[in-house]
């Protein structure tokens, strides 16, 4: 007969109760053990298992979407991108463009005669159909309203002989689609100028200087002679007394070293170019032009009364084009398209002075100054049709061909697109 008994049951049911309790805990330490030495191995191993680290979710984050997780691609490890090399705005080629030009003779009354060539005769326009591409980037547009923003406040000159007039010239055509300049100064031979943009307080000026440094024309019978004696040791007073009030000098020169110079240190003469004399010694243009830019860039390194932030800009040589001869010899430039790259001749001079230009900026910027360069020659030596040439309506060159200087508008309004882009960084 069986018996129910309560109390047994109870006794039984408490002691199966434990037993369970004591498997859960034993089985729950298990777990964790196991679970911990499978984090471990999880985070040391060196396969390829999904990780929580932040670079991890930065790889998770790279990889294609797929809607498919079936499909999901394996996480890898993606190495930081390597710092593209910086652009060099100045090595590339002319490429097509039908947008025109920025200007035309209309839009920009202040186009000098002597650069007006659809004014004066020239015919073709496809000369104003290229554009300049860096090979590695793109050069922005010139934007006369960005440029106005960044001189704000400032005051910029341009020093240097006719070709650097020319790029002045640019500029205020350009500057002019959005500001009216005012003509402040000028002087008898439109050699000294000045411009401001009220709007803006910015200040344009035109500081001429056949040599950058001292120069005294022979006389002869009250007559220029075109000899000229260089001082190399003495500036050109003549613009140097405006740079403690610049904030940007854009320096150039080069066309007027071609001719007999004799060069002085002190009050000793120590040597002369095309002079051809047997007791002086004789010195080439290169000797002059490295001279003439060692003094200048020397004295503007030493200004003591100039501003702290001035930037000075070397505009590299523009080379002429003449063919078959020089600008009074018959020689002429009447192409209508731009050279390819491989069709330019290196070994020329315009390479050459370019060379010395850089080579002595960069003396200047060895201590400690802060100077850039704004290297047009290869891009110009590749446009021998950017030039006036015969078309002319005055008699500024009494009936040669020009091809020293550029068109306007034309080729030399990207000199502007460059100087943006560098006083811009």
């Amino acid at each position: 007969m069986n018996t129910f008994f309560p109390e047994k049951m109870n006794i039984y049911g408490k002691r199966e109760r434990g037993l369970n309790m004591n498997r859960l805990l034993s089985f729950l330490l298990t777990s964790l053990a196991i679970a911990s030495i499978f984090s471990f191995f999880l985070a040391y191993s060196p396969s390829s298992f999904p990780m929580t680290s932040k670079q991890a979710l930065t790889s998770v984050q790279n990889q294609p979407d797929d809607d498919n997780p079936s499909h999901a691609v394996p996480v890898k490890m993606i190495p930081p991108p390597k710092k593209e090399a910086e652009c060099d705005l100045f090595k590339g080629q002319w490429v097509p463009d039908l947008r025109g030009p920025l200007y035309t003779n209309s839009s920009c009354k202040s186009i000098p005669e002597s650069k007006n060539c659809f004014k004066n005769g020239r015919m073709d326009r496809d000369f104003l159909n290229w554009k300049w591409k860096p090979e590695k980037c793109e050069l922005p547009e010139f934007d006369p309203k960005a440029f106005l923003q960044i001189v704000r406040g400032k005051k910029m000159a341009f020093v240097g002989d006719s070709v650097a007039r020319n790029h002045v010239e640019s500029l205020l055509c350009l500057l002019s689609q959005e500001e009216l300049p005012k003509d402040i100064y000028k002087d008898s031979e439109d050699r000294f100028r000045t411009w401001y943009f009220p709007q803006h307080d910015f200040t344009l000026m035109k500081l001429w200087s056949k040599y950058l440094i001292a120069a005294d024309e022979r006389m002869v019978n009250g007559t220029g002679s075109g000899v000229f004696d260089l001082h190399i040791d003495r500036i050109d007073y003549e613009w140097a007394k405006h740079l403690p009030g610049l904030d940007y000098a854009i320096i150039s020169d080069g066309h007027w070293f071609f001719r007999v110079l004799y060069l002085y240190k002190g009050k000793k003469l120590i040597g002369c170019v095309y002079c051809n004399k047997p007791n002086i010694t004789g010195l080439n243009t290169s000797n002059a032009v490295r001279m003439a830019f060692r003094s200048a860039f020397k004295y503007i390194s030493n200004c003591k009364n100039c501003k702290g932030g001035l930037l000075t800009l070397l505009r590299t040589f523009a080379p002429a084009h003449f063919e078959n001869g020089a600008w009074n010899t018959g020689g002429y430039c009447n192409r209508t398209s731009p050279l390819r790259e491989a069709q330019v001749d290196f070994t020329k001079f315009d390479w050459e002075m370019r060379k010395i230009q850089i080579e002595e900026i960069e003396k200047a910027r060895k201590e400690g100054k802060t100077v850039r360069v704004l290297d047009i020659t290869r891009a110009m030596l590749m446009r021998p049709d950017g030039h006036p040439g015969l078309h002319w309506g005055n008699q500024w060159m009494k009936g040669y061909s020009d091809c020293v200087h550029w068109c306007m508008p034309g080729p030399v309004d990207y000199w502007n697109s460059f100087l943006m882009a560098l006083i811009r960084n």
